[in-house]
C-alpha cells in the first residue's frame, strides 16, 4: 500500500460513508502434489462479502453459510481485522461498518478459507479508499501475502487459475500464473472434520534428504507442464515426496482415500494442509470415474455420509469487485 503505517498518535482519516462494495473471492487448493508452499489452484467456488460503510461508529457483521454460529461476529472477525489493518496503512479508518459474508468454503478444510477472507478484506477495504490512495494490483498482492504469511493460497485466490509463488531475494513474492489445460476437471472430497494448518504443519520434519528434495523437484516441474498442456501426465506429476505422508497420521481416512484413488491410477493429493482430497480428472470419462470410485470407497467403509463430493470448475477468474457504490 501508498506510504508507510500511520504513526499511533496520528489522526486517521475516516473514508466516505454511505458507500457499499461486494466482493467475491475462489476457493483455492494450496500445496497442490509436490507444489509444497508454491503451486495453488483456485476451484470455481466463491465466498461473497458485502460492506457497507454507515455514519456513527457501529460495528454489525451478518455471516450466512459456512462459518456461521461460530467465527466471531465483531472486532475479532478476520475480514474486520484485515479491513482495518488495511485502511489504518494507508492512513484511513472506518468508524462504522457492516459487514455481510456468505461463505460457501469450508473452513478448516484445505480450501483456503483464511485467505479468501484475507483477499475480500484487502480487495474491499482498497475500493473503499479515495482514488489516489488505492493500492495497485502488485501491492495488494504482496501486502495480501504478508497478512497470510505465504501466497500459495493468496495468489491464487487474486489471479485464478495456477499460480506459482516464491520468495524473492528481497523477501518480497513473486507470482507466474499457468493456464490450466481446458481437459483438467476437479473433483474434490471433503470431510467433515476439520484439521488446522498450524497442526498439520506440526508434523512436518525440520529437514528431508536430497535425493528427496531433488525427486520433489522434478515432480513440481512436472506438474507445471502436465497441468497446462499434458493432462496425460498428471498422475507423476502430482506425486509428493515432502508433506503428505508424513501428514497421514493426522488425517488417516484422506490418506486412505488418497492411496486408494492413486493405485486405481487418479492424479489425487490432499488439499491443502487437509483433510480435504482432490482430484485433478483429464476428461469427462475419468471424471465420472473418480466420482464413483470414491463414492463406492466411503460407502465401503461407512463413511458417506461423512464426506461430500463436490466436481467445481477451475477457477479461471480471481478476486473480482462485483460492485461498487458511493
Amino acid at each position: 500500500m501508498p506510504g508507510a503505517v500511520p504513526d499511533e498518535q496520528e489522526r486517521l482519516t475516516p473514508v466516505a460513508a454511505g458507500q457499499r462494495v461486494r466482493v467475491s473471492v475462489p476457493a483455492t487448493v494450496g500445496n497442490v502434489g509436490p507444489g509444497f508452499d508454491c503451486i495453488g489452484l483456485a476451484l470455481d467456488v466463491r465466498d461473497e462479502l458485502t460492506v457497507d460503510t454507515t455514519p456513527g461508529a457501529a460495528l454489525t457483521v451478518d455471516v450466512v453459510g459456512e462459518g456461521a454460529g461460530q467465527v466471531p461476529t465483531d472486532e475479532r472477525h478476520l475480514v474486520v481485522r484485515t479491513i482495518r489493518r488495511t485502511l489504518e496503512r494507508a492512513g484511513y479508518e472506518a468508524p462504522a461498518l457492516h459487514l455481510s459474508a456468505v461463505n460457501v468454503i469450508p473452513h478448516g478444510r484445505g480450501l483456503g478459507s483464511s485467505a479468501a477472507a484475507i483477499v475480500s478484506g484487502v480487495l474491499a477495504a482498497n475500493a473503499l479508499l479515495p482514488a489516489d490512495a488505492r493500492a495497485d494490483e502488485e501491492e495488494i498482492f504482496q501486502w495480501c501475502s504478508r497478512l497470510e504469511g505465504h501466497p500459495d493460497n493468496v495468489a491464487p485466490a487474486l489471479f485464478g487459475s495456477l499460480v506459482l509463488s516464491w520468495e524473492r531475494d528481497d523477501e518480497t513474492f513473486g507470482h507466474a500464473v499457468v493456464p490450466v489445460d481446458p481437459a483438467v476437471s476437479p473433483v474434490m472430497a471433503i470431510p467433515t472434520t476439520e484439521l488446522s494448518t498450524e497442526v498439520s504443519r506440526a508434523l512436518l520434519p525440520p529437514s528431508v534428504a536430497h535425493a528427496q528434495a531433488a525427486a520433489n523437484s522434478g515432480r513440481a516441474a512436472l506438474l507445471v507442464h502436465a497441468i497446462s498442456t499434458a493432462p496425460v501426465l498428471l498422475l507423476p506429476a502430482t506425486r509428493d515426496y515432502l508433506h503428505q505422508d508424513v501428514r497421514a497420521e493426522a488425517m488417516p481416512a484422506s490418506a486412505e482415500l488418497l492411496r486408494i484413488l492413486r493405485a486405481l491410477g487418479f492424479a489425487t493429493v490432499i488439499s491443502g494442509a487437509g483433510p480435504s482430497v482432490l482430484t485433478l480428472a483429464v476428461d469427462a470419462g475419468q471424471h465420472d470415474a473418480v466420482v464413483r470410485a470414491i463414492e463406492e470407497h466411503l460407502a465401503r467403509v461407512g463413511d458417506l455420509d461423512r464426506w461430500t463430493v463436490i466436481t467445481p470448475a477451475v477457477g479461471r477468474e480471481g478476486a473480482r469487485i462485483e460492485e461498487h457504490r458511493d
